[in-house]
């Protein structure tokens, strides 16, 4: 018996320094550290993705994944987008509680009236026609009803449309979209005026070698586009659009916003976005053979993550100090600005964008007014 003990103890022991040894034995090499905490922290480590990932973060702001119903069109649907705005909010509640009511009570109205003047006045039973050509109660209704209406309903449609056209304060980013034919180019005047162009994303039996085809990552068919404008979210947002060649309108649903292009003039009008997310839009005003070919993709994110994208782009937030020492690095500052900008957009931040910019003339999918 004391034998037996004795071997169980030796036993108990030899495992003891065996399982001590393993675990402080380190992993060959190229094998995964063995502990629990390793795989959501090499999970977590972006540099593990491959530059074609649709996931990886675009020039310093999140690869926002469409969701399906929101800031898009949706097939079967008839009714407006939900609206991130509070312009958006106020004019969804209109249509909805107001608008829509009063037509529809309005249009059965005139529907009920037509129906029973046809019946009830029909020759089989009224043979002799009336010749009553006037009533004064019936005058005096027709004429009043309609414009006690319009008079309730044209205090909140002119509430409405000041509060679209407000002036944005001062804390405003300042967004310059500017139509071509047929892409859009964007500028942001207060963050360095680095400028960004907007290209329609092609389908993949469309694409020229080099060119990135479209994904259902970047968005629905024809409102996908090469560079995502980047928005901050509980800021007040100054639109200005303008236009290079004809008359175009920068468009977006969810926002509450169309707003038109014109060359030669400047238009402006504010938004605040209230949710993060990706919303789409397109150029709403007939502009020329690809008109269709203009969308619009605006990624809204967080302030913060905005400053970064804005950085990653290379330009400054306002009020940003920029470190310099010498009078000949302030001069050098603009122009190298200028360098970088003349150098195109950066595509996905891990490259830089294709030699083509999938533009008009570019496109296989339609014509281009090139040379015109």
């Amino acid at each position: 018996m004391r034998s037996k003990g004795l071997k169980s103890i030796v036993l108990a022991a030899g495992l003891a320094i065996a399982s001590i040894g393993h675990a402080t034995a380190p992993a060959p090499q190229g094998a995964a550290p063995a502990t629990t905490t390793a795989a959501p922290a090499a999970a977590a480590t972006p540099a593990a993705a491959t530059p074609t990932d649709p996931m990886l973060a675009m020039d310093g702001a999140p690869h926002m994944l469409p969701t399906p119903g929101v800031g898009m069109p949706v097939d079967g649907k008839m009714t407006l987008q939900p609206q991130v705005t509070p312009n958006g909010r106020r004019a969804l509640w209109f249509h909805n509680a107001i608008l829509f009511p009063v037509i529809t009570v309005i249009s059965l109205f005139v529907l009920g009236l037509l129906m029973w003047v046809v019946f009830r006045y029909r020759r089989a039973a009224n043979p002799v026609a009336s010749k009553t050509s006037h009533n004064t109660l019936i005058e005096i209704i027709w004429t009043g009803v309609p414009v006690i209406i319009l008079a309730l309903i044209a205090a909140p449609s002119i509430g409405l449309l000041a509060a679209q056209y407000k002036p944005a304060p001062a804390n405003a980013v300042t967004l310059k979209a500017i139509g071509n034919q047929w892409y859009w180019s964007y500028q942001y005047p207060d963050h360095g005026g680095f400028e960004i162009t907007s290209n329609l994303l092609k389908e993949a039996n469309q694409v020229q070698p080099g060119e990135r085809a479209r994904t259902d990552a970047d968005g629905p068919i024809l409102l996908a586009t090469d560079n995502r404008i980047v928005l901050p979210v509980g800021v007040p947002i100054r639109l200005l659009t303008t236009s290079n060649d004809v008359i175009h309108s920068w468009a977006i649903p969810a926002f509450w916003i169309k707003l038109d292009a014109i060359p030669g003039r400047i238009n402006e009008t504010s938004f605040t976005i209230e949710k993060p997310g990706l919303y789409f839009g397109q150029c709403s005003e007939l502009c020329g053979a690809r008109h269709g070919f203009m969308p619009i993709t605006v990624e809204a994110v967080e302030p913060a993550v905005f400053a970064a994208w804005v950085k990653a782009k290379g330009g400054t937030m306002p009020g940003a100090a920029k470190p310099s020492t010498t009078a000949a690095d302030s001069a050098a500052a603009p122009a190298a600005a200028a360098d970088a900008n003349a150098a195109g957009p950066v595509e996905n931040a891990t490259s830089a964008a294709p030699a083509t910019n999938q533009a008009a003339a570019d496109n296989a999918a339609g014509a281009s007014n090139a040379g015109q």
